[in-house]
């Protein structure tokens, strides 16, 4: 199957029609093959930051509340380092502070929250916004198309009209076309990303809260001859 698809890609007929096909609808498809790109570019760079602040939520508070219950919060600060991970940055913020007060310690991880949200949302709008600027772009390319078709027919053989009608409108839709090409593909990658940016932050809120519980556990925990021996 992938054989056939890259034969086809390669084959010149196929490679001819795209040609044909982008010069028949004007420059308003160079237009959007250009925003199209700038969307495509963005994507792939939001994809890889996605993937690089994504984490095990679950294995890593486990290895945290092991460290934190064994008096050993230097380790799972280390177990926090060394990754792009919007969670491991909240929780090590968190864990640096492990020895102040329960609303210190939230203080921070609010504001480490405050801190990471820009970074899943960063460029996630232009998306939205190329997606439908294709498509009106598509519309425009077309209405224009076709004023210029109707204007050629009206000074055409009257027996050659509704042939060259047809096809000036053909030609016409081809920005259409393309534009609803260029937004639905974007349009798709736009809501995978939201997902996944969505996803991120759920597990961040929930994972930092039980960080806050699970150090102020502690404290409450340790004795009172040992608070006053420290």
């Amino acid at each position: 199957m992938e054989s056939e698809i890259i034969a086809s890609t390669n084959d010149p007929s196929f490679i001819k029609f795209l040609a044909i096909f982008m010069d028949e609808g004007g420059v308003f498809m160079w237009i959007i093959l250009a925003i199209w790109i700038l969307g495509v570019a963005i994507s792939i760079e939001r994809i890889k930051a996605m993937f690089s602040y994504d984490i095990d939520g679950e294995s890593l508070m486990n290895m945290i509340k092991k460290n934190v219950l064994g008096n050993d919060v230097a380790k799972a600060i280390q177990d926090c380092s060394g990754t792009k991970s919007v969670l491991a940055h909240v929780m090590r913020n968190g864990l640096k502070r492990a020895n102040q007060s329960k609303e210190q310690i939230q203080d921070i991880v609010e504001a480490s929250l405050l801190e990471v949200a820009p970074k899943l949302e960063r460029r996630m709008g232009y998306l939205s916004l190329i997606a439908n600027v294709s498509t009106l772009l598509g519309l425009l390319g077309t209405i224009y198309g076709l004023i210029q078709s109707f204007a050629a027919v009206a000074s055409a053989d009257p027996s050659a009209k509704a042939q060259l009608l047809a096809l000036g409108i053909s030609k016409a839709m081809n920005t259409t076309a393309f534009g609803l090409i260029s937004a639905i593909s974007i349009m798709v990658i736009h809501s995978i990303l939201t997902s996944k940016s969505e996803k991120i932050m759920a597990e961040v809120e929930e994972y930092s809260v039980k960080l806050v519980d699970l150090l102020g556990t502690k404290k409450q925990s340790v004795p009172v001859k040992d608070k006053e021996a420290a």
